[in-house]
């Protein structure tokens, strides 16, 4: 595991932390390596009945590591290998068996909003603030929300999150079905780990054949596929590329002479 992926079994939960507060636990290759590598290994080991996610300071996650994206926009090879290798922990949630429970506070970025709608319990924080601003990058939705969120709150809303970015707070993630609960902030480890707990003590099978018959994987792995397509072609744009220095240059992009 990552030095930035903090891990711990107990009471039959394994715990997954995201831990590079100082970064605002923006998500590097390795993280998202060690995080797949974690809910595959929950899925093979019986003494795993569930897996909560977390993440360490004031945000859930700020998402990707742009830097990332801009060194595959500016060519880097190494980057763009990796890229094409796919996004390992997308693929381990499209075909997780074991229920996956996510405590988020603060800011939930990106991925970091794209992956609760994979889990099947999330509790947020009252402080916390979910966000898809793929468009606002030049890019597009992944890890199968372009299909998966749009049924969640319907199309308007979805839209309006990934293409005007714009923000649901705790309250409206708990209305439009995202979330379970809202969650006093200093409670939040707390409650998210004793429904983690409560899962692990159903019975497995049951639990995890009830999983399998409220999910499609194979229409969710296909919907990612083609979504990878579209983002790996963006990412390598020029309106990519506009979007990334605005963004390091502190200023609004303008796509108005982008080609």
């Amino acid at each position: 595991m990552t030095d930035y992926i903090k891990t711990e079994i107990s009471n039959g939960v394994l715990t997954l932390t995201m831990d590079r507060p100082e970064k605002k636990n923006a998500i590097t290759r390795a993280m998202y390596q060690a995080m797949a590598d974690g809910i595959l290994a929950a899925d093979a080991n019986p003494e795993v009945r569930c897996v909560l996610i977390q993440g360490e300071g004031d945000m859930f996650t700020a998402g990707n590591d742009l830097a990332d994206f801009a060194a595959v926009n500016a060519g880097d090879a190494a980057a763009a290998d990796a890229r094409r290798e796919g996004n390992p922990l997308l693929a381990a949630l499209a075909i997780a068996k074991t229920p996956l429970v996510a405590a988020v506070n603060g800011r939930a970025v990106g991925v970091g909003t794209t992956m609760l709608l994979h889990c099947d319990l999330v509790y947020v924080a009252e402080d916390a603030l979910l966000t898809t601003p793929f468009v606002n990058l030049a890019l597009v939705p992944e890890a199968a929300s372009s299909i998966t969120l749009p049924s969640r709150i319907g199309h308007a809303r979805a839209f309006a999150m990934f293409v005007l970015g714009e923000a649901v707070d705790a309250q409206k993630a708990v209305a439009w079905g995202i979330a379970n609960e809202v969650v006093p902030k200093d409670q939040l480890r707390a409650r998210a780990r004793a429904a983690a707990e409560a899962v692990a003590k159903r019975p497995p099978a049951a639990v995890a054949i009830t999983k399998a018959l409220m999910r499609d994987p194979e229409g969710i792995a296909a919907r990612m596929a083609e979504e990878g397509v579209h983002f790996g072609a963006q990412l390598k744009s020029a309106e990519a590329r506009e979007a990334f220095a605005a963004f390091n240059e502190k200023r609004a992009p303008d796509f108005s002479k982008v080609k």
